[in-house]
């Protein structure tokens, strides 16, 4: 006899394929505990907010006051007011409708100013 047979082997398979059929919609599936953000009871009262409008323009309030900056003034006004107080916290508040490659590559530079506590403002 040179063939294998192959016929008990497609039994099993078949047996296994019933079974995990039947099985299947038994199971539970595992809860997944997505974390939340954090909600302080009060925003700090001295800050920097950076605002990124929809066109990805950019302006400052807070301590400072700037209606339109590019990257570059934003990251040295924020470097000037970190001299006076080191431990400022920057809010970026950004709208919905931009690209979140934006918003984290601001992030990246308040980090590369120094800034300890960055902040993303929600609605």
């Amino acid at each position: 006899m040179n063939e294998i047979n192959m016929v008990p082997f497609i039994d099993v398979m078949l047996v296994l394929l019933i079974i995990f059929m039947v099985t299947a919609p038994l199971m539970t599936p595992g809860v997944i505990d997505v974390p939340r953000a954090g909600q302080s009871s009060k925003p700090p009262e001295q800050r920097v907010e950076v605002r990124i409008d929809a066109a990805g323009n950019l302006s400052l309030s807070g301590q400072i006051s700037r209606n339109e900056a590019t990257e570059s003034q934003v990251v040295d006004a924020v470097k000037q007011a970190l001299a006076v107080q080191p431990d400022l916290p920057v809010m970026i508040a950004a709208d919905s409708q931009l690209r979140y490659q934006q918003v984290v590559r601001m992030v990246e530079l308040m980090h590369e100013a120094g800034v300890k506590r960055v902040g993303l403002a929600v609605k």
